[in-house]
């Protein structure tokens, strides 16, 4: 499962994203795109990320079962450590066809950042995350996922850019008899066995306290050395929309647009997010989000 997507920011009108996303097959069971931001110590985020999957794979693919028509519901946990530093927790799920919700995978995310007291002029933190997605879902099995977040606020606009690379720990193999150009194609193009290049982004504006609008943008380039060629690049844009509507509770909406023949050209998402204060102020800010 090629990371998600994560966006939590709600910002404005038309945008042009000049960034790129991560997206791989069977990856968006969390869309969302991070801020550089960490919980405060002592604040718990509780987020449920729903998408559904309108338009897009119809057969299986090297094992993995088709996109289209999935519904896919992950819990994600962020408990805030320090200042600087955060863990985070998902739990993903998938219903298809009537078949009940089955359990994807889990993975554990832990995360530090610049502190504000360093006084940098944009905000900076670093991402690890590492678990397991079963292979009818996700390719590789294994994923260790390292992310450098950078992001600014400017008035009422806010950016931020996430340089996601994905190491396919465990690989699943391709079955017996495949021909070599399936091959070649699958374990450069589907399951590379090196680092893979997968950023993703947000440009929003926020008119008022109470809600933004933006765009994000996530894709999937390939293994660092040789990207594939555009037609197997995916690329994803959302627009959304991002309501505060008071300080416990933050909901992003969107719907995303694939550009490319190998990305799913209709997913519509939400995620609800609640914060649990323990006497502490309230940790992030901007809600932003793909997985």
């Amino acid at each position: 499962m090629r990371s998600a997507i994560r966006s939590v920011v709600f910002p404005p009108l038309l945008f042009v994203l000049l960034v790129t996303g991560r997206l791989h097959a069977q990856s968006n069971y969390e869309i969302q795109v991070y801020p550089s931001e960490t919980q405060s110590p002592g604040t718990l985020l509780v987020e449920l990320h729903s998408n559904y999957t309108v338009e897009g794979s119809t057969t299986t693919q090297y094992g993995m079962r088709p996109t289209q028509g999935q519904e896919h519901e992950t819990i994600e946990l962020t408990q805030g450590l320090t200042n600087w530093s955060e863990v985070g927790f998902y739990l993903f799920t998938e219903e298809h066809d009537g078949t009940g919700v089955q359990w994807v995978g889990d993975h554990i995310r832990p995360r530090v950042r610049v502190p504000p007291s360093w006084g940098w002029p944009v905000g900076v933190s670093l991402s690890n995350e590492i678990g397991y997605a079963r292979a009818a879902y996700a390719n590789p099995t294994w994923l260790w996922q390292i992310m450098p977040i950078v992001d600014q606020s400017v008035g009422k606009w806010y950016w931020a850019v996430n340089t996601t690379m994905d190491w396919g720990i465990h690989p699943v193999s391709l079955p017996p008899g495949s021909t070599p150009s399936e091959i070649r194609y699958y374990y450069r193009d589907v399951s590379p066995h090196g680092v893979t290049f997968g950023p993703a982004a947000t440009l929003t504006y926020q008119p008022t306290p109470l809600w933004n609008l933006g765009v994000e943008y996530y894709g999937y380039w390939g293994e660092f050395g040789h990207f594939v060629n555009l037609h197997n690049q995916q690329h994803q844009f959302f627009p959304v929309v991002n309501l505060f509507v008071s300080p416990k509770w933050e909901i992003n909406i969107g719907a995303g647009w694939g550009a490319t023949a190998s990305t799913d050209h209709l997913i519509v998402k939400g995620i609800l997010g609640r914060y649990f204060n323990w006497g502490l102020p309230r940790g992030r800010k901007n809600f932003s989000s793909m997985r």
